[in-house]
């Protein structure tokens, strides 16, 4: 039984493992009017109806940037939930976003959400024979461990989440680096935002486009 217990913690400590948590930048971009000094104040603003995601998400990014020496402004300050984009409103929220110092707006957004299904093969693990003890007798060997044991597999669905990053500067409204990153079975908004926001500024540190201490 000792044996079949190491063998099933095996089993489960692999299904963990496939079914992880992890997040990746897949690609970034930087535009060719890039300024020549990185930006020091960054308005960030998720683009979500989800009022608790977009929260805790700029909230981290904030957190990351403000640690290293970059003043962060949250959309919440300047755009309330609910808020809806119109040319109407357009010169106020950009006004806003200038009169409260910010040099450059960084927005978040979900792209896309995927689905899949994977089998995951089983494995054999031999154990090797032993001459006496309990190989003397049929149910005692047989009680014991079969030689060969075999962990069956099993199917495993990832759920994969695209963002995209898009860093704008203020005064010329131009698009000056995007990025995009893919998540892989998050457990909590709480875990993939600190991953995600850690990534996204070091990512921007990589690419120039804010100074890192």
């Amino acid at each position: 039984m000792k044996k079949n217990n190491i063998v099933f913690t095996l089993l489960i400590l692999a299904f963990a493992i496939s079914c992880s948590p992890s997040s990746k930048i897949i690609g970034s971009w930087t535009g060719p009017d890039t300024p020549s000094e990185p930006y020091k104040t960054i308005f960030v603003t998720g683009i979500s109806s989800n009022l608790v995601a977009r929260q805790t998400i700029e909230s981290d990014i904030n957190t990351h940037l403000k640690e290293r020496g970059v003043t962060a402004v949250s959309s919440f300050d300047i755009i309330p939930p609910g808020f809806k984009a119109t040319e109407e409103n357009k010169d106020a929220t950009l006004k806003a976003i200038k009169d409260g110092g910010s040099d450059a707006i960084l927005t978040i957004a979900l792209l896309d959400q995927t689905s899949e299904t994977r089998y995951v093969p089983g494995t054999t693990m031999y154990s090797p024979m032993m001459y006496g003890g309990y190989y003397g007798r049929f149910y005692g060997y047989y009680s014991y461990y079969n030689p060969v044991m075999y962990n069956p597999g099993y199917y495993s669905t990832d759920k994969k989440y695209y963002l995209e990053m898009n860093l704008y500067d203020v005064q010329t409204e131009t698009l000056v680096w995007s990025a995009q990153s893919e998540t892989t079975n998050p457990s909590s908004i709480e875990s993939f935002s600190r991953t995600f926001s850690e990534l996204v500024v070091y990512q921007l540190i990589k690419d120039g486009l804010i100074a890192g201490k």
